[in-house]
């Protein structure tokens, strides 16, 4: 898997918001091992994880977190902190592109008070040639689909965006 997508499956968005509303912190969980909240890590330090998304929308789709649970990067991160973290997005994001063909790496910090409180940041590769009404927000948003991966796949993706790091 060289970078070409996998075809998209429809996404139970009402299920998923259940899960995160209902559920554990996904990010804790997962930290915690619990068998619920497998991913597949591509990066570790003292301070943070990368992992891989586990509703991928987008080949490559990589979540940063904290390893402490942190809700809120500008009260709870001092400046130093916030861009040790940014430096670590930034090396994941750059692994990621060496990996699989990128015409564009999204960055963002999504979650909510209501679910997914857990700060992570999203590093997304636009693989090329995704005409422009597909780009952008509708790129990342599972409710156009998430890709049909499978975990023998994505545990050999992790390895090969490891090994860039």
């Amino acid at each position: 898997m060289d970078g070409e997508q996998p075809a998209k499956t429809v996404f139970d968005v009402d299920q998923y918001h259940r899960l995160v509303q209902d559920g554990p912190c996904f990010v804790c969980a997962f930290l915690s091992g619990h068998p619920d909240y497998r991913h597949h890590r591509v990066y570790e330090d003292e301070d943070t994880v990368a992992f891989l998304a586990r509703y991928p929308t987008q080949l490559g789709y990589t979540l940063v977190v904290p390893r402490a649970h942190v809700e809120s990067w500008v009260e709870q991160l001092e400046e130093d902190e916030f861009r040790r973290f940014q430096g670590v997005v930034h090396k994941v994001a750059r692994a990621v592109a060496a990996t699989l063909p990128t015409e564009r790496m999204y960055s963002m910090s999504l979650g909510s008070q209501q679910g997914n409180t857990h700060l992570h940041w999203h590093v997304v590769p636009l693989p090329p040639g995704v005409p422009y009404g597909q780009q952008q927000f509708h790129a990342v948003m599972a409710e156009h689909g998430v890709l049909a991966v499978d975990d023998a796949a994505q545990a050999e993706l992790a390895r090969r965006i490891s090994a860039h790091l």
